[in-house]
C-alpha cells in the first residue's frame, strides 16, 4: 500500500538582508570570528537565508552576529575573493546572484566526483550500508512531515556518507565547496511531496546498487540523480529572473 501523500510543501520567498542570520556562540577551538562570521554567511547564502543580489550592511551583520566589525569586513572581503559577495565602490555589497555556469560546473563536478567515489565503495570489503539505510528512513520521515530541511540535511548525510565508504571521504569536503550555486538551485526549488518521493525512491536505488556491488547500475543513477535539479533551471529563470545571472 502506498503511504499518504502529505500536503504539498509551501515555497516561501528567501529573506532580506542579513534577516536569516543567527548570533554566533563563540568555541575554543577556533579563535578567529572572522573564521565563524564567513561560516555563517556561507551558510546563510548557500540556505538562501540571504537571498541572491540582496545588501549586506556591516553594521546590521555585525549586530545580529554579536561581534565587532572587523571580523565582519574581514570575511567580506573573504567572500569578495570567492565571488560569493560583490563589493561595489559607493554602492554597497550585495550577494552574488546565482552563476549559471558554476552551477553546470559544480554538477560536473559533483557527478564525476560521487561516481568515483561510488565505484571506491563498491570495492570496499567491510562495506556496510547499514548508516544509509538509516538516512533514508530519515528522508521518509522527513516526506510524511513534508519537513524539507530535515530531507535537505539527510539528503547530505547520505552523498556524504558514500564518500565516507568509498575511503575519501575528504572528496566530499571538495564537492561541498565547488557545489554553492548548485544548492542555492536546489534550495529554491524546493519540491513537493510527489518530488520527494522520487528522490527517496533514486537514493534507494543507489543504496541498493551499492549493496549489490552493481558499478554499472550505479553510475547510471548516480549521473541521473545529479542532472535532477538543471531540469528546474528555466522555470526558476522564468520565476525568480533578478536571482540569475549567465
Amino acid at each position: 500500500m502506498n503511504p499518504p501523500r502529505p500536503a504539498r510543501i509551501q515555497e516561501q520567498a528567501p529573506p532580506g538582508p542579513a534577516g536569516g542570520l543567527s548570533p554566533i556562540t563563540r568555541d575554543r577551538t577556533r579563535n578567529r570570528a572572522s573564521d565563524h562570521v564567513y561560516d555563517e554567511l556561507v551558510s546563510a547564502i548557500r540556505r538562501l537565508r540571504l537571498a541572491p543580489g540582496s545588501s549586506l550592511s556591516e553594521t546590521d551583520i555585525a549586530e545580529r552576529l554579536h561581534v565587532s566589525r572587523t571580523p565582519v569586513r574581514e570575511a567580506i572581503a573573504r567572500l569578495a575573493d570567492t565571488g560569493l559577495v560583490h563589493v561595489v565602490p559607493q554602492v554597497g555589497t550585495q550577494v552574488g546572484l546565482i552563476r549559471l555556469r558554476d552551477v553546470e560546473e559544480a554538477r560536473f563536478v559533483r557527478e564525476s566526483l560521487e561516481v568515483s567515489a561510488f565505484e571506491a565503495a563498491c570495492g570496499n570489503p567491510g562495506l556496510d550500508v547499514g548508516i544509509l539505510r538509516d538516512l533514508l528512513e530519515q528522508q521518509e520521515h522527513a516526506y510524511r512531515t513534508a519537513d524539507y530541511d530535515t530531507f535537505f540535511q539527510a539528503d547530505e548525510a547520505l552523498h556524504s556518507a558514500i564518500f565516507t565508504l568509498s575511503g575519501h571521504p575528504g572528496a566530499w569536503q571538495v564537492v561541498q565547496r565547488m557545489k554553492l550555486q548548485l544548492d542555492r538551485v536546489r534550495r529554491l526549488a524546493q519540491p513537493d511531496t510527489a518530488t520527494m518521493r522520487d528522490l527517496i525512491d533514486e537514493h534507494r536505488l543507489i543504496v541498493d546498487a551499492l549493496e549489490s556491488r552493481d558499478i554499472a547500475g550505479g553510475r547510471a543513477l548516480i549521473s541521473r540523480h545529479a542532472r535532477r535539479a538543471l531540469e528546474r533551471v528555466p522555470g526558476l529563470r522564468a520565476q525568480y529572473p533578478h536571482y540569475f545571472t549567465a
